[in-house]
This record gives structure tokens, sequence and C-alpha cells, in this order.
């Protein structure tokens, strides 16, 4: 509404200063560039805040994760490792076994013949050896015969596998440290211990596919890792949505609604301001300004309403709350309310239902407020003599609602934006009717909190189409 203030240089018509009233304007218009840059600081901070919230569950996630990986990892290698010495003991058992039954021990003149015993005797080497000496001990632990490096005069190690790292001497280079799984077998003929056999076999095979191994987990654990972060990221993003929609919803709830509410605002004060400073006596004037300033208030309530509806209403409603509801019922009391009001008198309003019902699950109070609007838009745009058609039919699984009108249309250009909040198609004529450009918005909440969709087609001058879809109960 605009303020009945005109001139407000020196004087009202009325004799009274208008500077009060110039500063309260200027005091406002002042207003409007902090508010505007502290709605821009808070998105920024509101932004800032949920990348850092959504930055430290992608970190935690990725740790916990991380950490799993990492011990899984080396509970992995562990297990390798156990396998492979598992492997390699119970080939080393198996080829000492076949030396060991060559070897006869003599009960008359007490001596192991070892003269049949592979690398001990002439006896060739079992297929595969790769032992890197052979070693044979008497009862006593004495050292009896050898093969390959020079052995301590008595047996050391305990019965058994052991891991040995030796240093072996080359004529032709450095030294070389070798890492040796060795076995101390004792060996039984007819239960009678008979000597100790002692083989070592290199573990440079068991060392390889560690390595092997090894190297796969160094590449695969930073890859998983980078993975488990991205994924960290994501999903940390899905999480965070349902509450930066609900921050959204109520920023964009307080930037609408202190936005539309500037306005009346400033209208209430000026009116209100003027006629505490004048100083005529004349009650129809008063009057008049009592009823612009109670025409803003109520224009304010309804807008406030409608504020609250869109941030009461949002995302489906709860199958608790729904019932079933005949449209065909529903749309047929609507048509008929509608067509003894003052605004559907100058057209020519028609209907076409079904014969059949037609039962949907919605709010019938919402439903109606949806049909509602659709059909006083159609009528507060179309022309006396014009025509509002309210339709039914079903397609498929879904009941079709479309209201009609051969009214003064849409631009195509405002077709993609006349559900927005606060979107105009025309603003001067929406100020005269009085609306904010919320109608639309609401039917579209309405609709999508059923499960349904709206959708519309218009040309300009020729009228439009709207058509509500819901799903069929």
């Amino acid at each position: 509404m605009c303020s009945p203030l005109g001139d407000t240089s020196g004087t009202t018509p009325n004799g009274v200063s208008a500077a009060p009233l110039q500063e309260a304007r200027s005091r406002l218009r002042r207003e409007t560039l902090p508010r505007a840059l502290s709605h821009r600081v808070f998105c920024s901070h509101q932004s800032l805040m949920f990348h850092r919230s959504r930055s430290n569950l992608a970190l935690w996630f990725t740790l916990t994760m991380g950490s799993i990986l990492v011990v899984f990892a080396g509970v992995l290698y562990y297990q390798a490792v156990l396998d492979e010495l598992e492997d390699l003991d119970r080939l080393l058992h198996k080829k000492s076994r076949v030396m060991t039954v060559n070897a006869r021990y003599d009960l008359r003149k007490k001596q192991v013949d070892l003269e049949n015993v592979p690398l001990l005797g002439s006896n060739v080497p079992p297929q595969g050896t790769e032992f890197v000496y052979a070693r044979w001990y008497d009862t006593k632990g004495q050292m009896v015969q050898f093969f390959g490096t020079t052995p301590e005069a008595k047996v050391t190690a305990a019965p058994g596998f052991h891991t040995l790292k030796t240093t072996f001497h080359s004529s032709k280079g450095a030294p070389t440290l070798t890492w040796l799984r060795q076995l101390t077998l004792p060996v039984y003929q007819d239960s009678l211990l008979i000597g100790y056999l002692q083989v070592a076999t290199p573990l440079a095979s068991v060392q390889n596919n560690l390595a092997q191994l090894r190297l796969v987990l160094l590449l695969t654990v930073p890859v998983t890792l980078g993975v488990i972060g991205l994924a960290g990221w994501c999903l940390g993003g899905i999480a965070m949505q349902p509450i930066r929609d609900s921050y959204n919803q109520l920023q964009r709830f307080t930037s609408d609604a202190s936005h539309e509410l500037r306005s009346p605002l400033s209208a209430i004060t000026s009116n209100a301001q003027y006629g505490l400073l004048s100083k005529s006596n004349d009650i129809e004037a008063q009057r008049q300004r009592f009823g612009k300033i109670f025409d803003v208030a109520k224009s304010m309530n309804t807008l406030v309403n409608n504020l609250l509806f869109l941030a009461r209403h949002a995302g489906r409603l709860s199958p608790q709350s729904l019932q079933e509801v005949d449209l065909k019922s529903e749309l047929l009391q609507i048509a008929d309310e509608y067509a003894t009001q003052e605004a559907a008198k100058h057209l020519n309003l028609t209907y076409t239902l079904p014969a059949a019902s037609v039962i949907v699950l919605a709010d019938t109070n919402l439903l109606r407020q949806a049909v509602d609007n659709l059909l006083g838009n159609a009528c507060k745009y179309t022309s006396a003599g014009g025509q509002v058609q309210l339709r039914l039919f079903t397609q498929s699984n879904w009941a079709v609602i479309e209201v009609i009108d051969n009214g003064i249309g849409i631009p195509e250009a405002d077709l993609p934006h006349i559900f927005e909040r606060f979107y105009r198609v025309d603003k001067k004529r929406t100020r005269k009717t009085g609306g904010y450009g919320l109608g639309l918005s609401i039917i579209e909440q309405i609709v999508s909190a059923h499960g349904g969709h709206i959708s519309v087609k218009s040309v300009v001058e020729k009228g439009s189409t709207f058509q509500i879809v819901l799903p069929l109960k």
C-alpha cells in the first residue's frame, strides 16, 4: 500500500511539519542496506558452518574407516606370513622325512649308516631340494656328518622350526645376509632315538611373496583411504542435507517475511505518525486513515498466515493425517459454492465430473484450499463474460484435476517461475488485487505433500490450464 503522504518538504496540507515523517522514512531507507548486508553475512556464515560440519563428518568417517582398514590390512599381512611359513614348514618337514627313512641304525655296532641319506651320503638329493645345509647329530647332540656350511660341533637348537638370520661370505663379493628356515628333527627307528637331522632352506620365496603382498597393500590402502574420504564427504553431504534444508527453510521464511512485511509496516508507521502529528479535527479523514491502517494490518495477517502455512506443511504429509476423499463429491460441492459467489457471477463457470467416484488419500481441508485457490485465480484474472471450467478425470493410477480459463494468460517467460514464493507476473496488477505471490506456492506445496504434482499451460490473451495430478487410492 502506498503512503497517503504527498509532499514531504516543508509542511503537510494540514500545516504540520513533515520533517519527522521525512526522518522516519530516511531511517527506514538507511536500515535497508544493513539488513541486506546482514543477510549476506548470515548466508556466508551458514555456508561456512555447513562446510565445516561436513568436513568434520568426512574426517571422522575417514579416520574410523581408515583405522579399520589399516588394522584389517595388518591382520591380513600377519595371516599371510603365517600361511607362507606353514606351507614352507610342511614342505621342509616332508623333504626331511624323505631323508630320514634312508638312515639305518646298526644295533650291534651302535652306529648309524648315513650312506643312503641324500646330501649326507651318496644318494641323489630329493627333487626340488633347496637346502642350504644338512647336518646329522648323534643322540648326544655331537656332530656326525654335514653338508653345506661348517656347523658347530654340538647341536644348539631345540627340535622344531626356527627362523635364522645368517651371513654368507663369498670370495667374489661382500657378505650377504640371508634369512633361513631351519628344522631340527629327532629321528627314531623302532621307537629308538638314533639321532637328529638338521636342515635349512632359504626364505627367499616367502619373502618375495610377502613383498608382492606388501606392494599390493601399499597401493590399495592409500587408494581405498582416498575412496573412503570421498565417500565420507558425499555421505556427510547427504547426512547434512536435511539439516541444511531446515536451515534454508528457516532462512527463506525469515527473509521472505522481513521482505514482505517491511512495506506494510512502513505504511502503518507513516499513517500512524501522520495521524499523531496532524492537528486536523476532520473525523472523516481520521476514519480513512484508520481504515487504511486496518487494511494494511489485515493484509499483513494474511501474509503471516500464508508464510506460517508454508513453513508448517513442508514435505510429505504423514499417513495418519490422510483419509479417503471422494474428489467427485468435493469438487461438485466447491463448484456449487463458487457459482453463488460474487467473483464468479460475471463468468460462465462449468464443471465436468466422471460418473463414478474418484477416491484418493488426502487431507480434505488442504485439498479444498488448493482447488479454491486455483478457481479464485481463474475468476480473478478472467474478464467478464469469460469461461472457467473445472474438470476431473482419471488417467492410469492417477486422478487429474484441471482448472481451465480463457482469461489474460501468463507470458511464456514467467511460466517456469510462477510457483516460486513471492513471484508476481504483473506486479502492478497483483498489488491492486492484494496478492503477495504466495497462492501458487501454497498450491504446489499442498499437491507435493500429497505425493502429486502440478503443471500449467498458458497462452497470453487466450487463457491458462492448471493441472493437478494425485495418486489414486
